[in-house]
C-alpha cells in the first residue's frame, strides 16, 4: 500500500542483494520486508545522489534564524565549524522535532505523564545453524514461548527486558535480527531521549541488555549454540520524543477506524504498536477489509511557523496514533509528501497555502498510492 520513492529504494536494495522476501510480522496480521542495513545505506546514497541532493553528513541542527513566523536559516554545528543554511522552506525529519522546537512551534513530549513509547537497541546475530534455528524459532511467537519455558523452568536465570520479543531471520538465515530490549530510566519510565544524560545512560543499558539476552540465545535456542553478535545498532532506537501540535493530530481512533481524509497524502498500513512497560500492546483496525488509514496533509503543518513542514515520528499525532504512523511505511509517505510540497511551494508562500489537489496529483504521478 505504500508506494512512490520507496519503490525505487527497495529496487536498489534488492539489486544489491539486501532485500528479504515478505515475512509474517504478527501472527498473520502483518507482512514485513526486512533488509540488510549496509545495502540500505548504499541504496539510499545512490537514490539521493541520483536526484541531485547535496548531502552534508556530520552536521547537527543547533538553532534557527527567524524572520517573523518564517525560518530564514538553519544553524548547524559541523567539524568545520558553525554554518547557517539559508532556504525558502525547511523540512524537519529529525525525529525529535528539533528544528520545529528551535523555531518555537508548540509540541507534546511523550505520553504527557513523564514517559513515552519505550526505546530499544537492535542487534543482529550471525553464524546461526539455519536448519535447527528455523525449526525452533521460525514461527513468529516461538521465541516468546521459549522465554516463558525458560522462566518457568529456572526463574530469574535470565533477565528478560520485556515480553513480545521479535527474533526474525534475515535473507541469509544464518543471520537473525533481534528486537528484544526495552530501555528505562532511573525512575523506571521510558527514557527521555531529548535529555543527553538519559540518552547516554540508555546506550549503556541497551548494550547490557543485549549481552544478557544473547546468553539466553546461546544456551537455550537450538541453532544458536555457536552464534555470535555481528552488529549492534549505532545508537539506541527511539520510538517517541516530541510530537508537534499541528493543524491535525492523527489519533489512535483514526488507526482503529481506518480513517479517511480529503487531504490524504498516502496510506498507513501499520497497526498501533504501543511499547509499554515490559510488553508490546497491539491495536488493529476494526475493519478487516480496510485494515489501513489515510494520512492527512495537515499532520505535517506545525503551528506558528509558516515555511516549515515536520515529517516522520515527530509529526502531529497523539501518543496512540504515533505508535502506528511512526513506522517506516508512514515515514516514507510523509517524507515524500513534504519534499513534493516544498518543490511546489512558491517563494515567500506559506505551506498552509498549498493547493492540496495539485499536491495530490503530483504524488499520484510519482507513484504514491491512495484512494481518490
Amino acid at each position: 500500500l505504500v508506494h512512490g520513492v520507496v519503490d525505487d529504494l527497495l529496487a536498489r536494495i534488492d539489486a544489491l542483494g539486501g532485500l528479504n522476501q515478505p515475512q509474517d510480522g504478527m501472527l498473520g496480521r502483518i507482512r514485513v520486508r526486512s533488509y540488510d542495513v549496509s545495502a540500505y545505506k548504499c541504496a539510499a546514497d545512490q537514490l539521493l545522489l541520483s536526484a541531485g541532493v547535496h548531502i552534508l553528513f556530520h552536521a547537527w541542527a543547533a538553532a534557527v534564524l527567524m524572520n517573523g513566523t518564517a525560518i530564514e536559516a538553519l544553524v548547524v554545528e559541523t567539524k568545520s565549524g558553525r554554518q547557517a543554511i539559508r532556504a525558502s522552506s525547511f523540512i524537519d525529519c529529525s525525529g525529535d522535532a528539533d528544528v520545529a522546537h528551535f523555531a518555537g512551534a508548540p509540541f507534546e513530549l511523550g505520553d504527557g505523564q513523564g514517559s513515552a513509547l519505550f526505546p530499544s537497541t537492535m542487534f543482529r546475530v550471525g553464524h546461526v545453524d539455519a536448519e535447527p534455528g528455523l525449526a525452533a524459532v521460525g514461527d513468529f511467537k516461538a521465541i516468546n514461548e521459549l522465554m516463558a519455558q525458560s522462566e518457568e523452568r529456572d526463574p530469574g536465570r535470565y533477565q528478560f527486558p520485556r515480553k513480545g520479543a521479535i527474533l526474525r531471520p534475515q535473507k541469509n538465515p544464518a543471520e537473525w535480527r533481534a528486537n528484544v530490549t526495552q530501555i528505562r530510566n532511573a525512575e523506571g519510565k521510558a527514557m527521555d531521549a531529548t535529555d543527553a544524560r538519559q540518552l547516554s545512560e540508555g546506550e549503556l543499558e541497551g548494550r547490557r541488555q543485549i549481552t544478557e539476552y544473547f546468553r539466553f540465545l546461546k544456551n537455550e535456542v537450538p541453532g544458536f549454540e555457536k552464534s555470535a553478535i555481528v552488529d549492534i545498532a549505532a545508537q539506541v532506537g527511539i520510538r517517541e520524543t516530541r510530537r508537534i501540535t499541528g493543524a491535525y493530530a492523527l489519533s489512535g481512533e483514526d488507526i482503529l477506524s481506518s480513517a479517511r481524509f480529503d487531504d490524504v497524502i498516502g496510506i498507513n498500513a501499520w497497526p498501533m504498536e504501543m511499547h509499554v512497560d515490559g510488553n508490546i500492546s497491539w491495536g488493529f483496525p476494526r475493519d478487516d477489509q480496510r485494515a489501513f488509514n489515510d494520512l492527512p496533509w495537515r499532520m505535517l503543518l506545525p503551528m506558528q511557523v509558516t515555511n516549515l513542514l515536520v515529517a516522520g515520528r515527530c509529526a502531529s499525532m497523539t501518543h496512540e496514533g504515533q505508535s502506528a504512523a511512526r513506522a517506516s511505511g508512514g515515514c516514507f509517505v510523509m517524507g515524500q509528501a513534504a519534499g513534493t510540497a516544498a518543490a511546489l511551494l512558491a517563494p515567500g508562500a506559506a505551506f498552509s497555502d498549498i493547493d492540496i489537489y495539485h499536491l495530490q496529483q503530483a504524488l499520484l504521478l510519482d507513484g504514491v498510492y491512495f484512494e481518490h
